[in-house]
């Protein structure tokens, strides 16, 4: 793959990342919870999500589930529940949660459900599956293409999340009263649950 065809991959990947999914609010979450450090795990769960995406989309089933109305609500109707669930337990939150006092949740849980929030995202799927083959030459051996746009994508994603959490990390003192960690909650929880209801409203393309 020439350079020429690499870096409009590398701009196009840094808008797909940028662009406000449940991906950026968990992280924001996260780190707003409990600091950067423990962002870092749930953006390794994002990642390791988006690679089982990825991987899926390169074997050639990402196109079978963007052509199965079947597999797509399936996927999208679990996907909506489970952001609408973390959006209620986000509402819920005690304020303590926010400023740092008490159990942080284990770093094996946070991936868990970082992983879960991308796997349940067929809208990423099938985006994937449009977006690789406009850089892919056919006259060339596809696997390295595949490993070098699968890695390039990642890397950029992890970049923009961390990029979320710091931001997120550094407005977190203002948060310290009660009253701004109950109203922090409440955001977040309200953009999962309207995450959600965008991802029940998406159709298959």
């Amino acid at each position: 793959m020439t350079f020429a065809t690499w870096l409009p991959f590398v701009a196009a990947s840094i808008v797909f990342s940028l662009s406000p999914g449940s991906g950026a609010i968990s992280t924001l979450g996260v780190s707003l919870a409990q600091g950067g450090r423990a962002a870092l795990w749930n953006i390794v769960g994002l990642e390791l999500g988006l690679g089982v995406h990825i991987v899926v989309v390169g074997a050639g089933l990402g196109m079978l589930v963007a052509a199965s109305a079947t597999a797509f609500g399936v996927l999208k109707w679990v996907g909506a529940a489970y952001l609408v669930w973390l959006g209620i337990q986000k509402w819920r939150e005690a304020p303590a949660a926010l400023g740092g006092v008490g159990a942080a949740p284990r770093a094996g849980a946070m991936v868990r459900r970082a992983v879960l929030i991308n796997l349940t995202n067929p809208k990423s799927m099938v985006f994937l599956a449009a977006f690789f083959p406009q850089f892919l030459h056919d006259e060339q051996p596809l696997l390295p293409q595949y490993l070098l746009l699968g890695g390039t994508i990642l890397a950029v994603d992890a970049l923009v999340m961390a990029g979320y959490a710091l931001a997120a990390a550094r407005v977190r003192c203002i948060l310290a009263q009660p009253r701004a960690m109950v109203r922090a909650n409440r955001v977040l929880g309200a953009l999962f649950m309207g995450a959600g209801a965008a991802l029940a409203s998406a159709r298959a393309a």
